[in-house]
């Protein structure tokens, strides 16, 4: 899977304007996050606000690099690793996702539109197929479907199974 030049320009620039709201989107994702999967709040055990600075941060990187993706590879993969040790499973990733674009459409607004929303999807869809390749030896992105249901959130349609 590769992006085009027009969906890493719509991520790149959509991103910047999150950045001034950081520390707001930080806050919405994990709160997304939870909301999604509360399974998962037990895995976050250090200061949230700091939490969030790192998500930002590593997010910032990560979009900064999307025009030499080779160079972004190995920065995943061992993120990737790295969060096997913090007790990520193969099946988190999508709540990641999930609440990844609802903090993009609650912090963007109007700005948010079907094609925006479709360069972040292949962008997610990028990033974690990467990490859960090198994390999860068995992990095959073109047969991986998640099973696990999650709760429609603010009035939208209950999310896809699979990401």
């Amino acid at each position: 899977m590769s992006l085009s030049t027009q969906q890493i320009s719509l991520v790149q620039d959509s991103f910047k304007n999150v950045e001034p709201i950081s520390e707001q989107a930080a806050e919405i994702f994990y709160a997304t996050l939870f909301e999604y999967d509360p399974a998962l709040k037990p895995l976050f055990k250090g200061d949230m606000k700091e939490q969030g600075r790192m998500l930002m941060a590593t997010l910032k990187i990560a979009v900064n690099s999307l025009t030499n993706v080779d160079s972004l590879v190995p920065v995943l993969q061992k993120l990737g690793v790295k969060h096997v040790t913090y007790g990520v499973k193969v099946d988190d990733y999508t709540p990641v996702g999930m609440a990844l674009l609802h903090t993009l459409k609650t912090g963007l607004g109007d700005k948010y539109t079907p094609e925006l929303e479709t360069a972040w999807v292949e962008t997610y869809q990028l990033v974690a197929d990467v990490m859960r390749t090198a994390a999860y030896p068995d992990f095959n992105p073109e047969t991986y479907q998640n099973i696990k249901s999650y709760p429609a959130l603010h009035g939208e349609a209950p999310p896809a199974k699979s990401a």
